[in-house]
């Protein structure tokens, strides 16, 4: 958020000022976080199929390029299922990107990242897509039918971790990591869903951001239906630039992406916020949302702005009737 929270003489949910943001490409995703995306921090966004878990990093890509012209980047694909075209329709700038495939082990993963810190002269972007497709070199070993106990995967997760933390920090290298999810099996009680790579990420990423699928989105023409997109729930489980638990409603659009002005007009309409604050004599946000969509590029990024500002204005308004009434100290 760009203005601190007075409060009592203090700050309330204050970004640390060390720590700079960069935008996740949906201003109601940014105040959720905290104000965006930490430079030189662990990100961790977990999901399951279909939920925008690429879109996200490739959106954070682009905003990042953005804003840093010379920045590295650095995208690791491990699925081998990367549609490039795609990916460009989506925003993300491939001329930029240093796309590599073919990482297979954590090891891999280690020595890649020592190589990137050391080629970086500014700050950085490194996109692991994804943990759950890399495996380490005692598995590599082993034959399928031969027993894990556990697996030794985790282990390494965690030697990584340590060795890497602080260089990144140092060389403002922002690491993004995607997970997939896993059923948690057996569990009567707490989280029914869990992830690969043990806890070390649960201990070292400053955000942990997990998708969940709301609803198809279907639009028709001339008496055609078609899904033309998916409406998704983010929670952030762990934060340490901003509160936790806070959630966003985004719709996602097939070859455009986070619709930005769609989630901010249904969170000001969610939360009691009239439109003729924006415009005189306008009743329903959804009128604005259909008209801005007629406008020129220029002039709709222009209205995308304006409608970012007052949800962060009215985004910190909720949020401190939140805040407690004095300091305690």
């Amino acid at each position: 958020m760009a203005k601190r929270l007075k409060l009592g003489g203090g700050a309330y949910f204050d970004p640390p000022a060390s720590v700079k943001l960069f935008s996740s490409g949906c201003a109601l995703l940014d105040c959720a976080l905290g104000g965006g995306w930490p430079e030189g921090r662990i990100v961790n966004i977990v999901g399951d199929k279909s939920t925008g878990k690429t879109l996200l990093a490739i959106e954070a890509t682009a905003n990042f390029a953005a804003l840093y012209p010379d920045g590295k980047i650095f995208y690791r694909e491990t699925e081998a299922a990367f549609d490039e075209p795609y990916a460009r329709s989506l925003g993300l700038p491939l001329d930029r990107v240093d796309m590599m495939r073919g990482l297979e082990t954590v090891e891999d993963v280690f020595e890649d990242m020592e190589a990137a810190i050391g080629r970086a002269t500014g700050p950085g972007l490194y996109i692991l897509d994804s943990l759950d497709a890399v495996s380490d070199r005692a598995e590599q070993k082993r034959k399928i039918d031969e027993a894990t106990f556990g697996g030794t995967k985790p282990k390494q997760m965690g030697q990584l971790f340590r060795r890497l933390t602080q260089r990144m920090s140092k060389a403002c290298m922002t690491f993004v990591i995607i997970s997939q999810t896993r059923d948690n099996i057996g569990v009567m009680f707490g989280e029914r869903h869990t992830r690969t790579g043990g806890r070390a990420l649960d201990f070292y990423a400053s955000q942990i951001v997990w998708l969940a699928h709301l609803k198809q989105i279907t639009r028709t023409v001339k008496k055609i239906k078609r899904v033309v997109g998916v409406q998704i729930r983010a929670k952030v489980k762990k934060n340490k630039i901003g509160p936790p638990f806070r959630e966003a409603d985004f719709p996602i659009l097939f070859s455009y992406g986070m619709d930005d002005v769609q989630a901010a007009c249904d969170w000001l309409e969610a939360n009691g916020v009239s439109a003729s604050s924006l415009v005189d004599g306008c009743r329903r946000w959804r009128d604005i949302d259909r008209w801005m969509k007629g406008l020129d590029d220029r002039d709709y990024r222009r209205w995308r702005a304006r409608i970012s500002k007052l949800l962060r204005r009215e985004w910190d308004r909720v949020e401190m009737t939140f805040a407690p009434k004095r300091s305690k100290y």
